[in-house]
């Protein structure tokens, strides 16, 4: 089994552990943040998930450039744009990355398909096909690295960079940047965006619940819903 795959025992991490660790990284560069995850965790307590939206390159560059062994989790809903898993393919072979994908129960999935649940409980569709497919897996790791950035959401500009979150501790290591540092950094390392975004998706999810936008308007187009589910 190659050691990217190797599980180590899961941790729990304390409270003031995590206030420590949020006060070592808030002044570190994203760079840093990401390489000195690694003194701090070790790499098999590590779980990086990917969803290979709008700007998924900008944190995967990152851990490209630190840690090309990491393997990377890709919640495949089976409700993809076919974009977004050519792009998927794209950064991938760009950046080098070692993508695992996952999916709900097929009898499961097949429900909601029947049963066209996005339309009458999107909420429960995301369980589905995104929370429980992920739940499955998480119990193994210690960490879970994720992508999020403040200025996306009013939910994710309540997060620190080190978040208890229940059972796993949330490691967000985008989570200060603006949306100018991100554009500005994107333009420097010449980073392809998803092929939707020219098209006026800012956000990106699953086909059927997607729609152009700005930031996440065009997420569950006509609903309150702002989030999946992941991360709540």
């Amino acid at each position: 089994m190659p050691p990217m795959e190797m599980i180590a025992e899961k941790r729990e991490i304390s409270a003031e552990e995590i206030k420590l660790l949020n006060e070592k990284y808030q002044s570190l560069s994203l760079l840093e943040r990401v390489a000195e995850l690694y003194n701090d965790f070790s790499a098999n307590e590590i779980m990086l998930t990917s969803s290979f939206a709008a700007t998924s390159a900008f944190l995967l560059k990152l851990f490209s450039d630190v840690n090309r062994d990491q393997l990377v989790h890709f919640i495949d809903t089976g409700y993809h744009f076919e974009e977004t898993l050519k792009y998927k393919e794209r950064l991938s072979e760009k950046y080098g990355l070692k993508v695992r994908s996952i999916s709900a129960l097929k009898e499961e999935h097949a429900f909601t398909t029947a049963d066209e649940t996005w339309k009458k409980n999107p909420d429960f569709c995301c369980y589905i096909n995104k929370v429980k497919p992920l739940d499955l897996i998480k119990t193994k790791y210690t960490v879970w690295v994720s992508g999020l950035m403040e200025w996306q959401s009013d939910h994710r500009a309540s997060l620190d960079i080190f978040e208890n979150r229940g059972d796993i501790l949330k490691f967000y290591p985008l989570l200060d940047v603006t949306q100018e540092e991100r554009d500005a950094f994107i333009e420097e390392h010449k980073l392809p965006f998803h092929p939707l975004v020219s098209k006026g998706y800012h956000s990106i999810g699953c086909s059927h619940c997607t729609v152009a936008g700005e930031a996440r308007n065009g997420r569950w187009n006509n609903n309150p819903k702002t989030e999946c589910g992941l991360h709540l």
